[in-house]
């Protein structure tokens, strides 16, 4: 067939409409918060923003900027587009641009400022919170120096290109963000489900500060509560003459320590242990803090330059717990870690929250809540977000902000080997990890680091992780963070929706639950888009919503019995079209009771009962059952009417699961009936059901009543559910019983297995926990 030229004009403007509908698409949503007013526009994010090593000097070049966007191939323009307000992404409302850039265009930056006449000791360094990804910087049209990845500060030397008054200063970025192996996080070009808008050029802030020649230029405070003594190590300039390296240490403002070393010309390094005299331990209950004053002097005394830091004396590791499993420690004490899974994302700024307060607003709902860690998901925040968690107790663990490769550089559950990353792109990852680990390196909050989050760009694993272990001992490593597991880092961790369930500890290695729950619910007038909206389960009822939260706590309890150490909840807030999160998108409305959540969480934090075996599921030890395909009516209610039945190992699957134990084939075409009989000597007040329901339903019976039915709920089914149930003597009698199960398939390839167990805690042994304290209720 034969196309005329207007029906190949009408083809291409079709194709081209249909481009632009779908790039405006994107950004047309739009949603305020309580603190999208409270934007200073002459000088947003206005207090300084390196709280680790602060000095006096300095000057925010927050504010508009003059911005446009050009395709690659252009050269620097000679006129803009508008004005940005900067540090809000350009995709964001508050930036006052909304507009997408792509991989084929540069987003051009301009401003201007005026500097104060510099002497011959003395230099300029303009720094950079963030800039997502790669940045060029010019000062007075000349190029200054760039940087590479979207999550971690970078300071330049600005001296040698100032002029006298005035002076322009432009940084032009390229991000592609989904169409490299670049760590981006969450970024898509077409956002849905868990995906969300792409974040392109500045999102924290840009200062300037002044410096002499010789300063210091990192600072990572190490503690060891151990030996009651803290580790300083100091970076500075290649120094140009002896100097003497100074540190004070100070509680309540008073000091109780110094320690001085002289340092030679060309040292740009030193290290210092200083004793800690009956040290008050920093801990989510007493969030501690002391003071560091560190200064440069000559040896007459004029000091050169001096930076504030802080740190907290305490000590993350592995132990082993009450009942003999390994667990994390806190000061050398087993404590439960319980927290949110936060993304870290803003309805109007993206990336970037409208100001400090609206950002620590959800750190302090996660605490009223009851939640004592979050787990800052594949992002990483402003240094200022980790001080006030130092000071407020909220224990992180840290992504490293992995991208998500569905064709490159992903993989799948059951691979047994990495993904081959290009040796640039492994450069680049390991090159922004390390810097990571080395600006955030002073936070006592951040304890776990995460490399990789499931099998997003999951490569190398076991060096990646023994790197990231041993330059820093002083946290533990979770790599990866559910999915694949490599055998290496200090935790086993698994990914359930809904579940939850866990992995059993090993003897050097604590089990974690690195992301469970995912329940959403949709509030009427508080959601992103009029598109799906997405959760692992979506509730419109909230009373129906809450049931089944609650379901899922009580539930989370009894893993603690078989060694559980900590636990992250999905999620925080909502996310654009994902709304799984306990606060909506706008941080209007949250969606349980605080006061309700509290009570929920208490059992978490006292200690557990060790678990008894009622019934082992085949994890545990090889188990048989009286297996059928046809039965008899009220065939549960008597062992008589399985006389006929085949024992059969346990566990049950119609195709070669590589996640379960050895068992026996289940015939795709045929439900699946099962009963055993057991004997207790008496009856506990609940039970736990330990099951794998891969893609099927079960009916459960217990001396011929029903105690639960179940489905297979979506997410991953890689690992066993554990489920409580309540009243157990209204099903259980000493002696004999008898525990019967239907399961109905709901595709071909499904699998079954069951276990029944009792656990609980004791009342008398809570952990402490900053949770249930008077002072943090408050």
């Amino acid at each position: 067939m034969r196309l005329n030229l207007l029906s190949l004009v009408f083809i291409f403007c079709s194709i081209v409409l249909s481009a632009q509908e779908k790039k405006e698409d994107v950004l047309k949503f739009s949603m305020d918060t309580k603190w999208t007013d409270e934007v200073d526009e002459d000088m947003p994010w206005n207090k300084y923003p390196r709280p680790q090593m602060k000095r006096e000097n300095w000057t925010n070049l927050n504010g508009l900027w003059e911005y446009a966007i050009r395709p690659v191939e252009d050269k620097m323009p000679a006129e803009f587009d508008g004005k940005i307000l900067v540090p809000f992404p350009v995709e964001s409302a508050l930036s006052k641009v909304k507009k997408l850039v792509n991989e084929d265009n540069y987003l051009w930056y301009r401003t201007r400022f005026e500097t104060e006449d510099l002497n011959n000791d003395e230099k300029l360094h303009l720094n950079f919170g963030a800039i997502d990804w790669e940045a060029v910087i010019y000062i007075n049209g000349k190029a200054v120096g760039g940087h590479k990845g979207g999550y971690t500060p970078f300071s330049l030397d600005i001296t040698p290109y100032l002029k006298d008054g005035e002076q322009e200063l432009i940084v032009r970025v390229w991000d592609p963000t989904d169409k490299g192996t670049q760590a981006r996080g969450k970024q898509v070009q077409d956002p849905k489900g868990i995906w969300y808008t792409p974040v392109t050029g500045i999102w924290q802030t840009v200062w300037l500060e002044k410096t002499s020649n010789d300063h210091i230029s990192l600072v990572k405070n190490t503690p060891d509560i151990d030996n009651n003594s803290l580790n300083v190590e100091v970076r500075t300039s290649s120094l140009s003459q002896d100097l003497k390296l100074k540190v004070e240490v100070l509680k309540d403002d008073e000091k109780i320590s110094e320690v001085e070393r002289t340092l030679s010309p060309a040292t740009n390094f030193a290290g210092f242990e200083i004793d800690i005299a009956e040290p008050v331990l920093w801990s989510p209950e007493n969030p501690f803090l002391y003071d560091l004053v560190i200064s440069l002097e000559t040896k007459e005394g004029e000091k050169i330059d001096e930076v504030e830091s802080y740190f907290g004396m305490r000590k993350i590791s592995l132990g082993k717990g009450p009942n003999g499993y390994t667990r994390i420690m806190l000061n050398n004490k087993a404590l439960f870690q319980f927290g949110l899974l936060d993304q870290g994302w803003w309805p109007d700024g993206l990336y970037t929250a409208p100001t400090e307060e609206a950002m620590m607003y959800d750190v302090e709902m996660t605490k009223k809540m009851g939640f004592n860690m979050l787990r800052k998901h594949v992002k990483v925040e402003p240094a200022r977000f980790y001080y006030n968690c130092d000071k407020m107790g909220m224990l992180v663990w840290q992504d490293m902000p992995n991208g998500n490769y569905f064709r490159d550089l992903r993989i799948q559950a059951w691979e047994e080997e990495d993904a081959i990353r290009p040796f640039d792109s492994s450069i680049q990852f390991e090159t922004e990890l390390m810097e990571m680990m080395d600006q955030f390196h002073s936070f006592p909050s951040i304890v776990v680091w995460v490399p990789f989050n499931e099998g997003w760009g999951q490569y190398d694993t076991k060096r990646v992780t023994k790197w990231v272990s041993a330059y820093d001992t002083s946290r533990l490593i979770d790599s990866p963070s559910g999915w694949t597991d490599r055998g290496v880092g200090d935790l086993v961790d698994v990914h359930l929706y809904p579940g939850p369930g866990m992995e059993m500890p090993e003897e050097d290695r604590a089990s974690v639950l690195g992301e469970f729950g995912g329940l959403g619910l949709t509030v009427d007038g508080h959601m992103w888009w009029d598109k799906k909206n997405w959760g692992y389960l979506t509730y419109s009822d909230k009373e129906e919503y809450l049931d089944r939260f609650e379901a899922l706590i009580k539930d989370l309890v009894g893993l603690k019995s078989f060694g559980l150490s900590g636990a992250i909840y999905t999620q925080t807030t909502d996310v654009e079209g994902e709304v799984n999160g306990l606060i909506t998108y706008d941080r209007e409305v949250v969606k349980i009771n605080p006061e309700r959540t509290r009570e929920l969480f208490a059992p978490l934090y006292k200690e557990p009962e060790k678990f008894k075996t009622i019934v082992a599921d085949s994890e545990e030890k090889p188990n048989h059952w009286m297996v059928a395909y046809d039965v008899k009516k009220d065939w549960y209610k008597s062992m008589n009417k399985a006389d006929s039945w085949k024992q059969r190992q346990a566990p049950f699957s119609t195709y070669d699961n590589f996640f379960l134990p050895e068992g026996t084939s289940w015939d795709k075409n045929e439900d699946l009936y099962l009963i055993k009989e057991f004997t207790i000597d008496e009856i506990p007040e609940s039970l736990i059901l330990r099951y794998y329901l891969d893609k099927s339903s079960m009916e459960v019976y217990m001396n011929g009543k029903l105690l639960t039915k179940e489905k297979h709920e979506g997410g991953r089914k890689r690992h066993y559910r554990n489920q409580l149930i309540d009243n157990a003597s209204d099903y259980l009698k000493k002696g004999k019983n008898i525990i019967a199960i239907s399961v109905k398939g709901e595709s071909d390839d499904r699998s079954f297995d069951l276990g029944i167990y009792t656990a609980g805690v004791k009342d008398k042994k809570e952990v402490a926990n900053t949770a249930f304290s008077e002072t943090n209720k408050k």
